[in-house]
C-alpha cells in the first residue's frame, strides 16, 4: 500500500497588479486540491492503514538480507550466470565489497524507510497532525506492533552495519540529512530492547490475522537481541515464556513441509514476513520492484524445463548451497533433502519429468536452495517479481536453539535444559532419539551452534551467527577487524557526512 504525504505549511506573498502594495495572506493548499498531512490520521481506519504500511519495508529489506546472510558465509556462493551477474552479490561472496554496493544500499534504505514510517506514527500517537486526539479500542496493541517493527529494523541495521544513525522522536525530512551522525551500537541496542519490552506489554499472545506480530514474537526477538550482545542471563529470561510450553508452537513432523505454501504461518511459525501477489505490482526500476519475494526467483535453476508434473519453476541460479554445507549433514537427517536440491540426483530419480536445464551456473556447486526454490503456480503477473513465498524469520526450532545456547553460556549454566531444547530439534530432524546429544560444557555449546547451521541453513542466519560467536575463521576471505560489518553505503556518507566503517 502506498500513501503520499505532502507537508505544505507556508505563507505566500500576493502581489497586486492593481496597486503598489504588498500584503500577506493565509494559504490553504486544499484550495488547490492538494492533500496535506492534515488530511491523514483522522480516524481509526487511517491509523490502522498506516500501521499496515510499517510492515511493508520488511519485504524489501529481507529479500537481500536473507540472501546475504548465507552468501557471505560458508553456506552458499553467489552463483548467477557469470562473474558480473548482479555484481553486488559477487563482491559480497568474494569479500571484495565496497561502500558502492547496490544490495547493501537497498537494505539500508528499506530499513530506514520502515523506521521513518514507524516514527511518523509515534509522532502522532497522542494527537494527529491537526491536534485532534483519536481514541479507539486496541490502539495500544497496534502501537506495540509498530514498536516491534521499529526494533526489528534497527536490529537489522546494527547487525549489518554496526553503529548507525538513531532517531525515534519523529519522521525525518530531507533537511535533516546533513544533521545525521552514527550512534554507538550499544545505544541502538538499548533502544531496540526498550521497544521490544514496550511491545511485549501490549501485544496479544495470538493475533486473529496471520502475520501480525504477537507477544511471543517480541519475546523471541528480544532473546535474540540479548544473544547478539552476549547477555545470556537476560536471553534465558526473555525466551523462557516462549519455550515453557512446547504445545504453543509444536514442531511439525515433516521438516520439508514447513517451506511449502501449505506450511506458511504454520504451527511452529513465531514470526514470518508475509508476501502476496493478489494485485501483482511490478516495476523493474523501482525500489520495491514487485509485490512478491524476488529472492525466490533468484535461487531457482536457470533454464529449468520439464513436464507439467515436474513441480519446480526456473530461476536465475543465485545463492547456491556449498558442498561444505551438504557434507555437514549426517545420514538420516531429513533436513538435508529439505534444504538442498541436488538437481542431477532429482533428475535421475524422476526420469518421467524429462528435466532439462542450463548447465553450470557461475561457481556451480550442483546444488540449489530447496527451502525457497520457485515452484509452479506460486506467482502471477510479472512472475519473477511476484512470488508469494513468505520468509520464515523466527521458527520455534530457532527459539529452542537460542534457549539452549543461552543456558549453556549463562552465569549458572543449566546443561540439562540446554540438552532438552537441543534434542527436541534433533529428534524432529532424525525422527528418533538415537542422535541425542549428551555432552556438556563447551562441547554442548559448540553442538548447539552446529545445530543452528543445520536447522537454519539458507534462512539468512549463518553469517551473523559466525560473527557473533567468533567463528569467522570458517569464512574464506574474511578479514577480522573489517568484515564483521558491512560498509556504510557511499551515498549516505556523501549526503549525510557519515563516518565509514574501518577498512572500507
Amino acid at each position: 500500500m502506498k500513501t503520499a504525504y505532502i507537508k505544505i505549511l507556508s505563507l505566500v506573498m500576493l502581489v497586486s497588479l492593481l496597486i503598489s502594495c504588498k500584503k500577506w495572506v493565509d494559504y490553504n493548499p486544499r484550495e488547490d486540491f492538494r492533500i496535506t498531512e492534515l488530511d491523514y490520521l483522522k480516524s481509526e481506519s487511517d491509523y490502522r492503514t498506516m500501521a499496515v504500511s510499517t510492515y511493508t519495508p520488511m519485504q524489501w529489506m529481507a529479500t537481500y538480507m536473507v540472501m546475504i546472510g548465507d552468501i557471505a558465509s560458508d553456506n552458499s556462493v553467489s552463483g548467477g550466470e557469470n562473474a558480473s551477474d548482479v555484481l553486488s552479490f559477487q563482491q559480497i561472496d568474494d569479500y571484495t565489497h565496497t561502500p558502492i554496493n547496490a544490495n547493501l544500499t537497498e537494505v539500508w534504505q528499506a530499513a530506514y524507510e520502515g523506521i521513518n514510517r514507524c516514527n511518523y506514527l509515534f509522532q502522532y500517537r497522542e494527537a494527529n497532525p491537526a491536534g485532534e486526539r483519536i481514541v479507539f479500542a486496541g490502539k495500544d496493541a497496534m502501537y506495540a506492533e509498530v514498536a516491534f517493527l521499529r526494533a526489528f529494523y534497527y536490529f537489522s541495521l546494527v547487525k549489518m552495519f554496526g553503529d548507525v544513525p538513531l532517531f525515534v522522536d519523529r519522521r525525518l525530512s530531507l533537511a535533516d540529512s546533513k544533521k545525521l551522525s552514527r550512534t554507538e551500537k550499544s545505544k541502538v541496542y538499548e533502544q531496540v530492547e526498550n521497544d521490544l519490552k514496550n511491545a511485549i506489554k501490549d501485544l496479544p499472545a495470538i493475533q486473529q490475522q496471520k502475520g501480525r506480530i504477537t507477544k511471543y514474537a517480541a519475546q523471541a526477538l528480544l532473546g535474540k537481541v540479548y544473544l547478539y550482545q552476549g547477555k545470556y542471563n537476560d536471553a534465558v529470561t526473555a525466551l523462557q515464556p516462549v519455550v515453557a510450553d512446547s504445545s504453543l508452537f509444536p514442531l511439525v513432523a515433516n521438516f520439508k513441509s514447513i517451506f511449502l505454501s501449505s506450511g506458511e504461518n504454520g504451527p511452529e511459525s513465531v514470526f514470518e514476513i508475509q508476501y502476496s501477489n493478489t494485485s501483482p505490482y511490478y516495476n523493474w526500476g523501482g525500489v520495491t520492484r514487485g509485490q512478491g519475494n524476488l529472492a525466490v526467483q533468484m535461487c531457482g535453476i536457470r533454464g529449468l524445463n520439464g513436464t507439467d508434473a515436474m513441480p519446480y519453476a526456473s530461476g536465475w541460479s543465485f545463492n547456491l548451497p556449498t558442498q561444505n554445507l551438504s557434507s555437514a549433514y549426517t545420514a538420516g537427517d531429513q533436513r538435508k533433502e529439505a534444504t538442498i536440491l541436488d538437481i542431477e540426483a532429482y533428475k535421475n530419480a524422476n526420469p518421467s519429468f524429462n528435466i532439462t536445464y542450463q548447465v553450470a551456473p557461475y561457481k556451480n556447486t550442483g546444488l540449489y536452495n530447496q527451502k525457497y526454490h520457485p515452484r509452479k503456480g506460486e506467482t502471477s503477473g510479472q512472475i519473477e517479481l511476484n512470488y508469494l513465498n513468505n520468509f520464515r524469520m523466527i521458527r520455534f526450532s530457532d527459539v529452542l536453539l537460542m534457549a539452549a545456547e543461552a543456558h549453556c553460556k549463562a552465569t549458572a549454566p543449566d546443561f540439562a535444559k540446554a540438552q532438552t531444547f537441543l534434542n527436541q530439534v534433533r529428534r524432529r530432524a532424525f525422527g528418533n532419539s538415537n542422535n541425542n546429544i549428551t555432552a556438556t560444557g563447551d562441547a554442548l555449546y559448540l553442538a548447539v551452534l552446529e545445530e543452528r547451521r543445520l536447522e537454519l541453513a539458507m534462512e539468512g542466519e549463518r553469517f551473523f551467527d559466525l560473527v557473533r560467536t567468533n567463528q569467522t575463521n570458517k569464512i574464506t576471505g574474511f578479514v577480522k577487524g573489517k568484515h564483521e560489518v558491512f560498509p556504510i553505503p557511499q551515498r549516505e556518507v556523501d549526503i549525510s557526512g557519515l563516518t565509514q566503517n574501518p577498512g572500507y
